[in-house]
């Protein structure tokens, strides 16, 4: 069986965008769309976060800055400080994948897709399941 490649469009989940919180989004859209000549992407707030798309090949890159302390990224960053918050993946049929992490015994946070932003359905997985990242799933 041949090994896939880094193109392989076949393979399963693919990155659909890393999540980075920050503690005001000037900061970060500087160096990415600025110093890095990424394009930014409308996106709509979610979760609390003020947001901030840029494009990165097929994959997002997405500030996140917190709209109140008591928010997921206000907690995160006051508790880490900025930097990589989550990653997503897309995946062809997000129930299914759910339906093997629960069969695998995976920790996970949502065990309903809700609507994230952009008005996808989204899950996230917990950390002590997925190598300590915050895991958020989508369906591409």
């Amino acid at each position: 069986m041949e090994k896939p490649t880094r193109t392989d469009t076949n393979a399963g989940a693919t990155i659909a965008h890393v999540g980075i919180a920050v503690r005001g989004l000037a900061e970060g859209v500087s160096f990415y769309r600025d110093i890095l000549r990424m394009p930014e992407v409308p996106l709509s707030d979610s979760d609390g976060a003020k947001i901030v798309g840029l494009a990165a090949g097929d994959s997002l890159v997405e500030l996140l800055e917190a709209e109140a302390p008591d928010s997921p990224i206000g907690k995160f960053v006051a508790k880490r400080g900025p930097g990589i918050h989550h990653i997503c993946f897309a995946v062809d049929d997000l129930d299914a994948t759910l339906r093997r992490c629960r069969d695998a015994g995976l920790r996970i946070i949502d065990e309903t897709p809700r609507l994230g932003a952009e008005g996808k359905r989204v899950a996230f997985l917990h950390p002590s399941a997925t190598a300590g990242v915050l895991v958020e799933l989508t369906e591409k």
